[in-house]
């Protein structure tokens, strides 16, 4: 069985569909480790509810990135992660963690890349006022949003009201994350 680590910052919706994708075999995976740079995020909750270890961390408590990048890393080889599935974690990834697992390090953003990357991905798209929104998952590389795409779902929307559009975009999230993850380990 495969061994996963889910990075996430908030409230943790992708890493709760990813564990109960793996606790029901969906995936042929464990989630091993969930990392947090928000000690007080929901997500923490989550993990302790699944019985995954997490590390949540103050990264204001380390000298530097590398700093507690390095930590991540001691505690990824000490459990074995093969592949890290970023889900809402609001850091961009550094140096010290790419050079330990460069490649297998993958992302979800919640838009149709390359267009609109960053923090804000489905207001961007929103206010700019595109008809098709979707979903991007990638490979992370030393770029913002920028590594080789692996898949895309994209839906389109008509609406004007932005809190229905986020609960949509989360639901093909919640779905594709986990058919991605899956063949990716296959």
């Amino acid at each position: 069985m495969h061994k996963i680590a889910v990075f996430a910052s908030g409230s943790g919706s992708n890493f709760e569909a990813i564990v109960t994708a793996c606790e029901k075999h969906q995936i042929d995976a464990e989630v091993v480790l969930m990392v947090c740079d928000k000690p007080q995020a929901k997500v923490v909750e989550r993990a302790a509810n699944h019985h995954v270890p997490a590390f949540a961390f103050s990264p204001k408590d380390y000298p530097s990135k590398a700093d507690f990048e390095r930590e991540i890393v001691t505690r990824l080889q000490e459990a074995g992660v093969e592949l890290i599935c970023l889900a809402g974690y609001m850091r961009i990834v550094g140096d010290t963690l790419l050079e330990a697992y460069g490649g297998r390090i993958i992302n979800i953003h919640p838009a149709l890349l390359p267009s609109f990357p960053g923090a804000h991905g489905i207001r961007d798209a929103f206010e700019y006022g595109v008809k098709v929104f979707g979903v991007t998952i990638h490979q992370v590389d030393a770029t913002l949003d920028g590594g080789k795409i692996i898949a895309q779902r994209g839906f389109e929307y008509y609406g004007r009201d932005i809190d229905e559009l986020e609960q949509k975009i989360h639901a093909v999230e919640h779905i594709l994350y986990v058919e991605t993850i899956n063949k990716l380990l296959k």
